[in-house]
C-alpha cells in the first residue's frame, strides 16, 4: 500500500446478501470448513480494495457499465471463483469504493450489474 491513508470499503446491501448466499451453498455443498475457507478468501479480496480501486487484479470493465470495476477474488495459491464488481463511490465519497454485487465468474455480469447498481442508488 502507498503512503497515503488506506480506501474506504463499502458493500451494497445487495453484495452483502451475495456473500450469505455464497457462504450458505458453500457450506451446503462442502461443508463448514470449506465455507469458512472460502469466506476469508472473500474478505482477503474485500480488503485488497483498501489499497484502491487498481489494486493488482483488477479490471476495469466499461463493457458492463461505465466506471464498474471487476476483481477476481482468488488471492495467493488460494483459488476462488468469484468477482467483486465495484465502482469508486462518487457523490462527494473521496476514497471510497463501493462493492455492488460478488458475482460467480461465469455468470452474465451484464444482466446481473443493473440490479445491483439500481439497488445501490437507494
Amino acid at each position: 500500500m502507498t503512503g497515503d491513508r488506506p480506501w474506504r470499503v463499502r458493500l451494497t446491501a445487495t453484495a452483502e446478501n451475495d456473500i450469505r448466499n455464497i457462504l450458505q451453498w458453500t457450506h451446503e455443498r462442502f461443508g463448514v470448513a470449506q465455507a469458512q475457507i472460502y469466506g476469508e478468501i472473500l474478505t482477503q479480496a474485500i480488503q485488497a480494495l483498501t489499497e484502491g480501486p487498481h489494486v493488482m487484479g483488477s479490471r476495469r470493465r466499461d463493457e458492463i457499465g461505465e466506471g464498474l470495476f471487476t476483481l477476481h477474488v482468488s488471492r495467493g495459491r488460494r483459488k476462488g471463483r468469484h468477482l467483486v464488481l465495484y465502482r469508486v463511490g462518487d457523490k462527494g465519497m473521496s476514497r471510497m469504493i463501493e462493492v455492488l454485487r460478488l458475482l460467480h465468474d461465469s455468470m452474465d455480469l451484464v444482466r446481473h450489474v443493473f440490479t445491483a447498481t439500481d439497488n445501490a442508488a437507494t
